[in-house]
């Protein structure tokens, strides 16, 4: 399969040199407006080639892949579609995803992403094919969405070690703006405060503590690209930050308090909400195959993957087998542990398909 990457930096760079260790027959195809960017996605291995425009790269590939700054996304997906074939899936890999899919999201081959997986370095020279691997792979696909298309898409993230799962656009953004883009926001905040209260105390700042390096390791980071996600979520971010706001002041209330036993529980309490934050739900038990008959209209892969993503069931493959005269046909979809397979057959079931568990070899 032809993969053209459009921006060859950290992840579109990682996206390539994954595709063509990992997947048999990848040719991986780079464009970047920047030419020295580009020279060097080609002696790192990020790329098989190097082409000269979008409309060059996208000639003939299964997939593109948008890898732009966020605030470029939109005008470099649609100028993608544009020279793109009615067989080829364009997906994106931007930290925001309602712009996009509002914006795309009509047309069966665009399909919206997020791969949760980056390092505080950037550029192609620190692209490395194993940066995905065991990362969620968010995908947003819509009622539009081919069937077929999103199957390709999400095997492929699979094969680049990724573990793909799908999330309506707006679910998306405002879980992202509390987990991924509010730690930015409260780092930047502590690093300042602390510089300020420090500062005025003494003309040298004393050593800081490592629990203020770790909870402080991503401020000011890629200045950029924050400032573009900030923007592009600004609503849900403001938000996040609100409510966080009036959780501080929930705390400042109970230290004040003095009550140690009611400190501790509280302390001890976040504890354990990380934990089951953190839990991997890997290796929750063997797959299982569940066999799923559908009628072939468009929106129902789509249907499927977005009921089970919300509910927590991951699906670890997919296999589309239409009937001969393409009026049904089945979906096949594995998820790990017989609680998750039980979970996913009820909600199936609620969508008003019939589903089956095979046994193993059947």
């Amino acid at each position: 399969m032809r993969i053209a990457v459009l921006g060859v930096g950290l992840i579109g760079g990682s996206i390539g040199r994954a595709a063509r260790a990992r997947i048999d027959d990848a040719v991986v195809v780079g464009f970047d407006p920047d030419t020295e960017t580009m020279a060097r996605a080609v002696g790192v291995g990020a790329v098989n080639r190097a082409v000269a425009s979008i409309a060059e790269a996208c000639e003939g590939a299964g997939l593109v892949v948008c890898a732009s700054p966020v605030s470029g996304l939109v005008d470099l997906a649609r100028e993608a579609l544009s020279a793109s074939g009615e067989d080829t899936v364009v997906t994106d890999v931007g930290s925001t995803k309602r712009e996009i899919v509002t914006a795309l999201g009509e047309d069966e081959r665009f399909i919206g992403g997020h791969p949760m997986a980056g390092v505080e370095t950037s550029g192609v020279g620190n692209a490395r094919e194993d940066l995905f691997e065991g990362a969620r792979w968010y995908l947003t696909p819509t009622g539009s969405s081919s069937g077929v298309l999103y199957d390709r898409l999400q095997r492929t993230v699979a094969a680049l070690g990724a573990r793909p799962q799908a999330i309506e656009a707006e679910t998306h953004d405002r879980m992202m703006a509390t987990v991924s883009h509010l730690p930015h926001v409260v780092a930047n905040v502590l690093v300042s405060a602390a510089h300020a209260e420090l500062s005025d105390d003494s003309e040298r700042l004393p050593e800081v503590g490592p629990s203020f390096r770790d909870t402080t390791r991503v401020a000011g980071s890629n200045p950029a690209v924050w400032g573009d996600i900030f923007a592009s979520n600004r609503d849900a971010v403001a938000e996040a930050i609100e409510a966080i706001g009036v959780r501080l002041q929930e705390a400042a209330e109970l230290i004040r308090a003095g009550d140690r036993d009611a400190v501790a529980a509280w302390h001890a309490a976040a504890a354990e909400d990380r934990r089951r934050l953190l839990e991997s739900d890997r290796g929750a038990g063997p797959l299982r195959e569940l066999r799923v008959v559908v009628t072939n209209r468009p929106g129902t892969v789509a249907e499927l993957a977005l009921a089970l993503g919300e509910a927590g069931v991951n699906i670890e493959d997919m296999a589309l087998y239409p009937a001969p005269d393409m009026t049904s046909g089945a979906v096949s979809v594995w998820v790990s542990g017989a609680e998750q397979a039980q979970r996913a057959v009820g909600l199936i079931e609620g969508l008003g398909h019939s589903v089956s568990v095979l046994a193993d070899g059947e």
